[in-house]
């Protein structure tokens, strides 16, 4: 028998979704090193169904008559194995219950379930928080699970009940049995959690991962006896910073983010003037899983006078979402509505100016804590750098804390400033190269003349990347250059000592130029000699006018195919292949050399990570190059 006896009405059997009864499954029998997730979860749905109460009274005088101060309430049952968590928040209604407590939305269930597979069990558990698990999590330590409640400003009540195996029941409640308003969950403890019915076990618990919450809390330590008040619920945001430990910071940080990590910034302060406002915010220390949605919406929660108005206002431009961010004015009216808040000029401002304050906190980050930075770059700098593209406001506050992998860079990210300190003589721009993967645009023939020398380049990996320096005009009066687009214009820079030892004579190529044009008229723009190469036979690059080649391919990805004309072929005319080239076609004219100028081209579009123009041809001429060498 259940502690809440329903009406003589039988109640609705549910099922629940597919992937909420294997997650059930799971939590029952693979994630219990952190087991003590579940009462954080409940505490937090609590504060937030008192929060939403507060709200809603604000414009509805019959709530406004309901709703007392708030409060969550503990009380162990050591006889009945029983733990109850109540609070006097908004309650639900029978549909609410269905929504709510049914199914998981947009919390990222099967990623849960699949990285869950993946790992062992004590890695598993901290997932928990990371894909919104929330209230299931009350199954790892529940054999049976009752939700009584009642939504403020009706009369009906509801008894929600489950055993996690697959099924839920919902059934009317007698009014005598309900919580006057709010909800009543009580979890019937399996043998596993007696722990879980000592007083000092749960005051541990709330300290903490829920200490900080903005609703007091009680403890009730057996039934009958008075409640003792376990945390004030006083905003740590309105505490003053001398007030404040880095635990308390610590905690608040993962009771608001849901995730296990700290904070690697923590950021505190009042603003005054024009808006009067205080912020809190984190930058985490590990990427959120939510760091790549397609949405790339920032979630901040926004409070006037401590009522929270909205759980994912959108306070900050997408680049910086991944802060994880609480505000709370005393100059937004109290009756403006959470549509209205998203559109108000009031809130705009005050987002702009925590945005420029979290970019200067994360300078001085990056200038008095370098390795600490280094590790939130690493994170976030694929981020970070939206903004160089989406922000050009903005773009001189990134350009400030933007690190680089670079040809000189050996492990470390290189600043924009590192960079110009460098330049050598006769450098007139910034040289990059865009792609996918550093380590093989490291290896790209199109540097080679750049390394030769001396000359840095930039080797950007980021799909971002090859966007922001198409609109970027420069830094310190140095424009960004690609080096797989036009002319190299390195040639009043001074090669170094070994490469000028290392140089050979260069053959005739003349020719040779113009054959290839004729020949691989279909496949390029143009060829010529190339001042770049110093060590491959050739390469590609886009034209003067063209698009960088990476730009290129992602708009070709897109659909865009066919838009941005043909490449350049490059040949370096000091090349023994280019030189035997040469002469097979002063020996067996441009029939007989056709091969071997198909063969120069496909080895550049091989080197350049592209598949040769005609895969079945390449390798017909590649063995038959082979046989004549053997």
């Amino acid at each position: 028998m259940t502690n809440d006896a329903a009406t003589a009405d039988a109640p609705q059997q549910f099922g629940f979704e597919a992937d909420v009864a294997q997650l059930l499954e799971l939590m029952t029998h693979s994630v219990y090193s952190e087991r003590d997730v579940f009462l954080r979860e409940l505490i937090s749905n609590a504060a937030d169904a008192c929060e939403k109460l507060r709200y809603e009274s604000l414009s509805n005088e019959k709530l406004a008559a309901q709703a007392g101060a708030p409060l969550v309430t503990i009380t162990l049952d050591k006889e009945r194995r029983q733990l109850t968590v109540a609070d006097n928040g908004v309650g639900m209604s029978h549909d609410e219950l269905v929504s709510a407590l049914g199914a998981i939305a947009n919390s990222g269930t099967r990623a849960f379930l699949e990285k869950l597979g993946k790992e062992n069990g004590s890695e598993g558990s901290s997932l928990i928080g990371r894909f919104g698990v929330g209230f299931y999590s009350v199954f790892m330590v529940a054999d049976l699970v009752e939700v009584a409640t009642r939504r403020a400003g009706e009369d009906e009540a509801w008894l929600w009940s489950s055993e996690g195996k697959g099924t839920y029941s919902i059934a009317p409640l007698a009014p005598e049995k309900a919580p006057p308003v709010g909800a009543r969950v009580t979890l019937h403890l399996n043998a596993e959690s007696g722990e879980f019915l000592e007083p000092w076990r749960i005051e541990n618990i709330v300290r903490e991962h829920s200490g900080a919450v903005s609703t007091p809390i009680d403890l009730v330590e057996e039934p009958g006896k008075e409640p003792r008040r376990i945390a004030d619920g006083a905003a740590l945001w309105a505490k003053p910073k001398s007030e404040i430990t880095q635990e308390q910071y610590t905690d608040f940080y993962r009771q608001l983010s849901g995730a296990y990590d700290e904070p690697a910034l923590t950021a505190h302060w009042r603003a005054e003037g024009r808006t009067e406002y205080t912020v809190l915010a984190f930058v985490p220390s590990a990427r959120p899983f939510d760091l790549f949605e397609p949405s790339r919406k920032s979630k901040s929660k926004l409070y006037v006078r401590r009522v929270l108005i909205s759980r994912e206002a959108e306070l900050l431009p997408a680049f910086l979402r991944f802060v994880r961010l609480v505000v709370d004015s005393a100059d937004i009216p109290l009756n403006v509505s959470r549509e209205m808040a998203q559109k108000s000029p009031a809130i705009a401002s005050i987002g702009k100016a925590v945005a420029t304050r979290i970019l200067q906190e994360l300078k001085k980050l990056a200038e008095h804590e370098p390795e600490k930075f280094a590790a939130v770059w690493e994170n976030f700098g694929a981020v970070l750098k939206e903004g160089l593209h989406e922000d050009p406001s903005r773009r001189d506050d990134l350009f400030a804390i933007a690190g680089f992998a670079s040809t000189k860079s050996e492990g470390k990210a290189r600043t924009l400033k590192d960079y110009v300190a460098d330049l050598r003589e006769n450098q007139t721009a910034i040289y990059y190269i865009t792609g996918d993967d550093a380590k093989r645009l490291a290896a790209s023939p199109q540097l080679e003349g750049f390394r030769a020398r001396g000359v840095e380049v930039l080797l950007l990996d980021d799909p971002v990347d090859s966007f922001w320096v198409t609109s970027a005009l420069g830094f310190e009066g140095k424009p960004f250059k690609s080096v797989t687009q036009g002319a190299a214009d390195i040639d009043l820079v001074p090669l170094a000592e070994e490469a000028k030892d290392e140089a050979q004579p260069a053959a005739d190529v003349g020719d040779l130029v113009a054959a290839l044009r004729e020949t691989l008229a279909d496949s390029v723009e143009d060829v010529r000699v190339s001042t770049r190469l110093t060590e491959s036979a050739a390469c590609l690059v886009a034209s003067d006018k063209g698009l960088d080649r990476q730009l290129a391919r992602i708009l070709s990805e897109s659909g865009q195919n066919g838009l941005f004309g043909k490449p350049v072929l490059e040949i370096n005319a000091r090349h023994p292949a280019v030189a035997a080239l040469v002469m097979s076609l002063r020996d067996k004219g441009r029939g007989g050399a056709a091969d071997g100028m198909h063969l120069l081209l496909d080895l550049a579009r091989v080197a350049d990570g592209e598949q040769p123009v005609d895969p079945a041809a390449f390798a017909r001429r590649l063995s038959a190059l082979i046989a004549k060498g053997a």
